[in-house]
């Protein structure tokens, strides 16, 4: 069983309460928009970190974190990108790869809004956190919390930060 928190959207923007829910999983899973590798430096004292850079991303985080990080946790395969769209909306870049070899769960970040959508013709779950950072559009700051449990993806929490 591994715990999963999945954040985005951070905008150099790192806290006490990130820290504490980082603390509490056993990975950390960030979809881009870091926006300076202090963020990531403090998770990763905490939990392994994996990720993505996002568009805001300089070269410093993208020699750190690729554009696309597609990896096995346990039996789940993830796919995590910062613009990727959503079902059936997938981005012009994520489409035929996602049709030709869908993961089982598939991430991204960038939009800011929390989004949580089965794919039911290709047996994709996708989410997206949202942002936590403060920095955007977004009025609450939020994140995900799930579980992956051999081949299941289950107990999924949204962890709201307060306002932005």
């Amino acid at each position: 069983m591994t715990k999963i928190l999945l954040l985005s959207d951070t905008h150099s923007h790192i806290d006490e309460t990130i820290l504490k829910y980082a603390a509490q999983a056993d990975e950390i899973w960030h979809a881009g928009d870091i926006g300076n590798l202090k963020v990531t430096d403090s998770l990763s004292a905490l939990k392994p970190i994996r990720g993505v850079h996002g568009n805001i991303d300089d070269h410093i985080i993208q020699k750190e974190f690729p554009l696309n990080n597609r990896f096995m946790c346990e039996e789940v395969d993830v796919w995590i990108t910062h613009i990727g769209g959503y079902p059936p909306k997938y981005n012009v870049n994520t489409r035929e790869e996602i049709k030709k070899k869908p993961p089982k769960l598939f991430i991204c970040g960038h939009s800011h809004i929390l989004k949580v959508i089965w794919d039911k013709k290709l047996g994709v779950l996708h989410m997206n956190p949202g942002a936590c950072g403060k920095h955007g559009f977004h009025q609450i700051r939020t994140m995900l919390r799930f579980t992956i449990e051999g081949k299941e993806i289950k107990d999924l929490e949204i962890v709201e930060l307060g306002k932005r």
